[in-house]
């Protein structure tokens, strides 16, 4: 999953794009308004975590633009503001959720799961394919009952695929989702990380789950046991 945090303080860049990368996103980061409205436009974010006193560009100014140009990506407000009519005014704006400064990173991971979740229509942290479960929140997988250790990477693919399983994604769409902005991952870094994440999963159940449509993309699908 990809996530923009837009934050000017250097200091909540770093404390919370890292723990952000350490629960598995991919994450880009801008520090004024106008950059990160740029970015939030031109860039498929699951999430955009938004603090709203920026330089440049304020976080109501941000997001009634980017809600102006059809963009319906899951925001999270961050604020010092904690009135009424500050939340009111931004969930109004087109916000999905309103966080107050200062906040403990748990709370923030917590909510930027469940924007997830809901960007791709599911309320649990279970995901299903088969005989192939995903817990989001522990970042376990088992097939067959049996658990399946995964490397980062591979995990942030399987996640991605399961949340959209049966339908077709592209080799792009899979970059874009995986990588951030300051990434420059390989020709063939897709295909090897899908090798080894279909070997892994054969090792529990050798049936395929991890299908490729050539000229399009992959799709995970698999029947029932």
């Amino acid at each position: 999953m990809r996530v923009l945090l837009v934050e000017d303080s250097a200091r909540l860049q770093q404390t919370v794009g890292t723990a952000l990368r350490r629960s598995g996103y991919a994450v880009d980061v801008s520090g004024d308004g106008e950059d990160g409205l740029w970015r939030a436009e031109n860039t498929d974010y699951d999430v955009l975590v938004l603090d709203l006193m920026l330089p440049k560009l304020d976080g109501w100014s941000v997001l009634e633009r980017l809600r102006a140009t059809g963009r319906s990506t899951h925001v999270l407000l961050l604020t010092a503001r904690d009135t009424v009519q500050d939340r009111v005014h931004g969930l109004r704006a087109g916000a999905d959720d309103y966080l107050v400064k200062p906040f403990a990173l748990e709370e923030l991971l917590a909510r930027v799961e469940a924007l997830c979740r809901r960007a791709y229509g599911s309320k649990q942290n279970r995901l299903v394919v088969a005989d192939l479960a995903i817990d989001t929140a522990a970042k376990k997988v088992t097939r067959a009952g049996q658990p399946v250790k995964l490397k980062p990477r591979e995990y942030q693919l399987l996640e991605y695929l399961a949340r959209r399983r049966g339908e077709v994604v592209t080799q792009t769409e899979i970059e874009a989702h995986l990588y951030d902005a300051d990434a420059e991952p390989m020709s063939n870094v897709v295909e090897s990380v899908l090798s080894s994440l279909r070997r892994k999963l054969a090792e529990a159940n050798p049936a395929p789950l991890i299908h490729t449509r050539r000229g399009l993309g992959y799709v995970l699908e698999g029947e029932a046991p």
